[in-house]
């Protein structure tokens, strides 16, 4: 018996020494897990968030407001702020763009309806951030100028101020309807002598949003002053008033209670939402109704950690994963749509505030996790703006498009949940209106079907589109195969593979494509129009639905960590136009932009997974801090937060719709995430320290996970995630065939050809040179319709020329592309004696004269840009010529700062040296203006009253000058000006006849 028993004792043990026990018991909370939360971080710096009480994306966010504009005001509030204006009941969490802040009430001492903010008497009071408090559903604050105390708490959509003043005298409330944005329309009205409701209608992101209101007072009203026609009145019959004062009677000095209820719809909606879930409740009953929610919604994952930082960062940034988007539905199921009209439904609940571009990367995966059910809710809120507007939404904002940000990214959101099993809405029709998003012809669409990618002069931030346009189509090629819709799986596989033609393989860069050339001159470090809020390293790793394709391009797994190693070890600064959102810099990786997010878990790809956990806690450590100024870039409604939850928790998902979520490091010793089919997924951490934060081991159920990535269903069945860590690199992952994949495999296209070299405008003759990504395709091109004929040998045009060119391989045609080039009048030649923005070149140092005119959006490449400078060129004819006429174009965006000059001159020279004056232009007074317009400034040399500029003036000159006198400062009423902006001077095209 012993001789059998050892050998079969022995095959025991060598099998179950692969598996390892895995703690299972979840983590546990040590205190309630709303104390970690600290909603000041992201008040400072240029987080953009908001410290009120707000409850888990509900309708309404009352917070108090100290800043009235700019962009460190976008929510609102400001840590940096001495004066709190009043407490307005919306506000934007995180975002670039100001709108919001709704309905002001602000306590006081006296009739006051001037806000204090240019310093004269007003009704803002000062504060000290040691008497404010604020914790989730709960905001408080004493106002120092008044020695008021003011608490604040919500519901969804409703809320309760709570006034304590010093004493029975002088009890004002101050309802200011005119803060902020533009005021559309607005009232005023007394109900009763305990109620008061009204509407205000506005624009400015959201150029026409309407909210209704309706508010009562547990004590009556004294009196109230209103304000008509900037003049104080007693009485209001025509509700017209901006603003009301209102005076209370309360001889007992009891606390004053304001309950308030919201609506997109309409007064009784307002009212009907404060009744149904405020009614008689206290303030304390609001209060701890809120906070309970919160505590039950933070509980979706809990953490364990010795450092009380982390915990505090951990869960203020999963609070701030839900408080946006925003429920925009009354209690009885009536929202606004987005056709602005009403309509009905109690099937789900409807939002608004999706910042698609930023959250779809790992927000939306993050709730495909802890929130399945709201999931379904956003996909039929999705679909039902798709019915309303047209379309699916890319960021909208109260019922509003507001046309904001590129890409269709509510369709990854829809592909994501739908491969992860989350279906409960109308999948045939969600991919309809995928579909419909896809193929439109607006937003550089059109080039990009056609072409395969979209060129420069077509359409602004032409690079990024067609890279975010790219991954939007894989993840509806995804959907299709899961729906066995071939053809569309087909055709969607192709479009996601266009990201080949912004490809140089020369720089390894994308490029945009000007012409069909390269634009130039390049810098990766210049931010300028072919990106968005990025530049070229900040976007050239945006392939992650084919990583292995981007491979292959780069020339290997080596090629791509060598690239990896310097975007993180770059220089940190920038180059071309100011892009403010560029922050929390590790080189040029940006994390404080959401392009950039992915980054550091690519080293997984390559087999580098220790490079990825470096990186990684080095952004959780560094760039996530317990302070206002603790998120390093706008917080973006969630999506900064929601890479802090993933990433603490050691996993990131790189490419959503793929179901697998790449490992980096985890920062907690212990976290469970309670899903919502009552299940638990349980990440434990062994051996972790500040210095110990490298993976030496992972075991998924006790077994050991020799991949370095895993998938959604693993998570979603439960069970334990259990790293060992170390403080050195380990072999863990960096094994052929641990790495992640991403790849398309099936239906693979020919990238086009692009002009290697030649000059798009060229004098006398230019030679051309045509390439292509892939060096095994056959290139075939045609000059001016004749005959394709195959590409063997560059080729000379002297004349102005269409040139047509496609690649073919294994009998796949790729698309055609036309570039027309032009012909410069070999005798003229242009002398700038200032310097164009490069990033604004036009083209090079003969844009002026190419021949090629600017069109209306300055951002596609053929204006020459000028900032803050004038613009002096002189045209060298070649010879003595009879001149008559002399134009010059200029361009105005006043929205993009690019204003016309405020004075043109023409002069004319034979010699060069000595000018006379032909004639000279003087602008109007500069008004406010949204258009954009095209000025031709002409100077005629005739004695012809028809024309602008009549002077006996000889015509024969050699040389011509033009100086064009830039505006500089902005304007006082520019929104620029705040910033000690100065102007941009578009010009384009000196035509001499």
């Amino acid at each position: 018996m012993k001789l059998h028993f050892l050998p079969l004792f022995i095959t025991i043990l060598s099998i179950t020494s692969c598996k390892k026990p895995s703690p299972s018991t979840p983590a546990q909370k040590d205190k309630s897990l709303i104390s970690y939360v600290n909603p000041f971080i992201g008040t400072g710096g240029h987080g953009h968030t908001y410290p009120g009480a707000t409850m888990p994306f509900g309708m309404m966010q009352l917070s108090p407001d100290t800043r009235l504009d700019g962009w460190d005001g976008c929510s609102g509030y400001h840590y940096s702020d001495e004066y709190i204006y009043g407490f307005s009941h919306t506000h934007l969490s995180g975002t670039g763009v100001s709108d919001y802040g709704d309905i002001l009430l602000m306590p006081t001492n006296k009739v006051a309806f001037n806000n204090g903010a240019d310093g004269q008497s007003g009704y803002r009071a000062h504060f000290s951030h040691d008497n404010e408090m604020a914790e989730p559903g709960y905001y408080k604050v004493h106002l120092d100028s008044t020695e008021i105390d003011v608490e604040l708490t919500v519901s969804k959509r409703s809320g309760i101020h709570k006034y304590l003043f010093p004493s029975s005298e002088n009890q004002y409330v101050i309802l200011d309807l005119d803060h902020r944005d533009q005021l559309l329309d607005y009232k005023i009205q007394m109900v009763d002598s305990q109620s008061i409701k009204g509407y205000r209608h506005s624009k400015a992101w959201a150029t026409d949003q309407r909210l209704f209101f309706d508010m009562h007072f547990s004590k009556s009203i004294e009196s109230i002053s209103y304000v008509e026609n900037d003049t104080e009145v007693s009485k209001n019959y025509k509700y017209q008033s901006k603003k009301a004062a209102i005076k209370f009677k309360n001889p007992n000095n009891d606390p004053i209670y304001i309950k308030i209820g919201i609506s997109a719809v309409d007064e009784a909606g307002a009212k009907r939402n404060w009744e149904t879930e405020i009614g008689d409740k206290t303030f304390d009953d609001i209060k701890t109704e809120a906070q309970n929610t919160w505590e039950q919604q933070l509980e979706k994952i809990v953490v364990e950690s010795t450092n009380n930082d982390y915990k505090t960062n951990f869960y203020t940034a999963l609070y701030h994963t839900m408080i946006a988007p925003n429920l925009y539905q009354d209690v009885d199921g009536r929202y606004r749509g987005m056709d602005l009209e009403i309509h009905e439904t109690k099937d789900f609940e409807y939002y608004t505030v999706f910042s698609l571009w930023d959250t779809y990367r790992a927000a939306h995966p993050l709730y495909t996790i802890i929130e399945e059910d709201r999931t379904n809710d956003f996909i039929n809120t999705f679909l039902a703006k798709y019915d309303e507007g047209g379309i699916m939404p890319i960021w909208d904002l109260s019922a509003n498009y507001t046309g904001c940000m590129i890409g269709y990214h509510a369709v990854p959101v829809i592909a994501d949940a739908y491969l992860k099993g989350i279906r409960g809405y109308n999948t045939e029709k969600a991919f309809e209106a995928m579909k419909h998003s896809a193929t439109r012809d607006k937003l550089g669409l059109k080039s990009y079907k056609e072409l395969g990618f979209i060129p420069v002069e077509e359409e602004s931030e032409s690079v990024s589109k067609t890279l975010e346009y790219a991954y939007d189509d894989w993840t509806i090629a995804q959907m299709a195969k899961a729906m066995n819709k071939t053809e569309d799986y087909k055709t969607y596989t192709e479009r996601a593979q266009y990201y080949k033609n912004s490809y140089d393989p020369e720089t390894k860069f994308m490029r945009g494509r000007f012409r069909n050339t390269w634009f130039a001159p390049f810098d990766p470090y210049e931010v300028n129009f072919n990106y968005t809020e990025a530049n070229s390293w900040q976007y050239s790793f945006y392939v992650p639905q084919d990583i292995s394709g981007f491979i292959n391009l780069l020339g290997g797994k080596d090629k791509l960590e060598i690239q990896l190693d310097t975007l993180f070890t770059a220089n940190d600064k920038t180059s071309g136009r100011h892009q403010v959102d560029i922050t929390g810099l590790i080189g040029q990786y940006a994390h404080g932009n959401e392009p950039s997010h992915h980054m550091a878990y690519l080293y997984n790809f390559v087999n580098k997974p220790h490079k990825t956990q470096e990186r990684v806690h080095q952004i959780l450590t560094e760039l996530y801090t317990n302070t206002p100024d603790g998120i390093s870039g706008n917080e973006d409604c969630g999506q900064m937060s929601a890479w802090y939850v993933f990433s603490s928790m050691g996993f990131y998902p790189v490419t959503p719709a793929s179901n697998q979520y790449i490992i980096g490091t985890p920062l907690f010793d212990k976290a469970t995430i309670n899903l919502e089919n009552g299940k638990q997924f349980n990440i434990v951490a062994t051996n972790l320290s500040d210095k110990n934060i490298y993976i030496e081991h992972v075991y998924l159920n006790g077994k050991s996970l020799d991949r370095t990535f895993i998938y959604h269903n693993e998570i979603a069945e439960g069970g334990t995630l259990e790293f060992k860590m170390t403080d050195n690199p380990a072999v863990w992952g960096s094994q052929e065939g641990q790495e992640p994949n991403t790849s398309i495999d099936e239906h693979l296209v020919v990238p086009v050809p692009f002009i290697a070299k030649g000059d798009v405008a060229f004098k006398g003759e230019t030679e051309v040179v045509l390439e292509n990504v892939d060096n095994e395709v056959s290139i075939f091109y045609s000059l001016n319709d004749e005959d394709f004929k195959l590409y063997d040998a560059p080729f000379t045009i002297s004349e102005a020329t269409n040139l047509n060119v496609y690649s073919e391989k294994n009998k796949i045609k790729s698309a055609t592309v036309e570039t027309k080039f032009y012909k410069i009048d070999p005798n003229l030649s242009i002398t700038l004696e200032t310097e164009y923005a490069n990033q604004y070149n036009g083209g090079g140092n003969d844009a002026l004269i190419d021949g090629i005119l600017g069109t209306q959006d300055f951002r596609t490449g053929t204006w020459q840009g000028y900032h803050n400078t004038d613009l002096i060129a002189t045209v060298d004819l070649g010879k003595e010529t009879h001149v008559n006429l002399v134009t010059i174009n200029f361009l105005e965006d006043q929205r993009s700062w690019i204003f016309y000059p405020t004075e043109v001159a023409c002069f004319g020279s034979t010699d060069g040296e000595n000018f006379e004056s032909i004639g000279k232009y003087s602008l109007y007074e500069i008004v406010p203006s949204d258009e954009v317009d095209i000025k031709n400034v002409e100077f005629i040399i005739e004695n012809n009253a028809n024309y602008r500029f009549s002077k006996p003036l000889k015509n024969n000159y050699r040389y011509i000058k033009i100086k064009a006198k830039t505006l500089g400062e902005l304007p006082k009423w520019h929104l620029g000006h705040e910033h000690d902006g100065r102007s941009w001077l578009f010009a384009d095209e000196i035509t001499i006849k």
